[in-house]
């Protein structure tokens, strides 16, 4: 893959968010679809999130209810719930940010993003796990 300057932007942007899940989505399109990988850093990573304007907490948060708008995007929020927090945005800044969604989306899709957002919390020891 040849690594030109937005592929590089991209990269250092997707790290800052979070390295840790970039590394596992472009090494599951490596095989099957690895442009894929590459239209991730460069156009949304590269292009998008470079853009001036806005910090990588609150492009964060315009992410995370988008994801949960769509519906059916457990993965990508799991992805975001942690980018979030590595950007630094604080537990109850997620939960308030989805609680926002519900007279606009509906109860369904935030219990879903709330369902995600309570199980990376419990793995990162930011909530009790209930399960203990």
């Amino acid at each position: 893959m040849e690594k030109n300057q937005r592929f590089v932007d991209g990269q250092k942007l997707l790290a800052q968010v979070d390295a840790e899940a970039a590394d596992n989505v472009m090494d599951s399109l490596k095989v099957v679809a690895p442009d894929v990988s590459r239209y991730i850093l460069e156009f949304a990573f590269g292009d998008i999130y470079a853009r001036p304007g806005l910090s990588l907490q609150q492009r964060e948060m315009i992410t995370l209810t988008t994801l949960l708008t769509q519906g059916d995007t457990a993965d990508q929020l799991d992805v975001h719930v942690n980018g979030a927090l590595n950007v630094g945005l604080k537990p109850a800044t997620i939960v308030e940010t989805v609680i926002q969604c519900i007279p606009y989306v509906g109860f369904p899709k935030v219990l879903n993003a709330l369902t995600v957002i309570k199980k990376i919390l419990q793995e990162r020891h930011l909530v009790p796990d209930e399960s203990n």
